[in-house]
C-alpha cells in the first residue's frame, strides 16, 4: 500500500542550508524508493482554512519504507540541515 509524506515549508531561516538540503534531497528520496509528487506550486484552498505555504508531497511503497527513509542514517545530515535552516509542518499517510 503506497504512503505519502506530505510537508509544508513554512518559513526558510537558513537559506544557505536549505540549498545544501535542496542539494542532495531528490537522488536521496529516489534511492530509497521515493518519488516526488509535487514542490510547491500554488495550492488552491477548496474547504476550510488551511493555507499551506509551500507543499510537497513524497509518494513511497509503503509506510514503512517512508518511514525508513525519514530514520535513516543516510538522510540524518539532510533532515539536520532542513530542520536548522527551516520551519515546516510534516505528516505521514498511509494510501490505498
Amino acid at each position: 500500500m503506497s504512503a505519502y509524506c506530505v510537508f509544508d515549508l513554512l518559513n526558510v531561516t537558513d537559506p544557505e542550508k536549505m540549498e545544501q538540503y535542496r542539494a542532495g534531497v531528490f537522488d536521496n528520496v529516489a534511492r530509497h524508493g521515493g518519488k516526488y509528487l509535487t514542490v510547491g506550486g500554488n495550492p488552491a484552498v477548496a474547504e476550510g482554512h488551511w493555507q499551506p505555504n509551500f507543499l510537497v508531497v513524497i509518494e513511497f511503497p509503503s509506510l514503512q519504507q517512508a518511514h525508513d527513509w525519514y530514520d535513516s542514517d543516510d538522510y540524518a545530515d539532510l533532515k539536520a540541515l532542513s530542520l536548522s535552516g527551516s520551519e515546516s509542518n510534516a505528516v505521514f499517510v498511509e494510501g490505498f
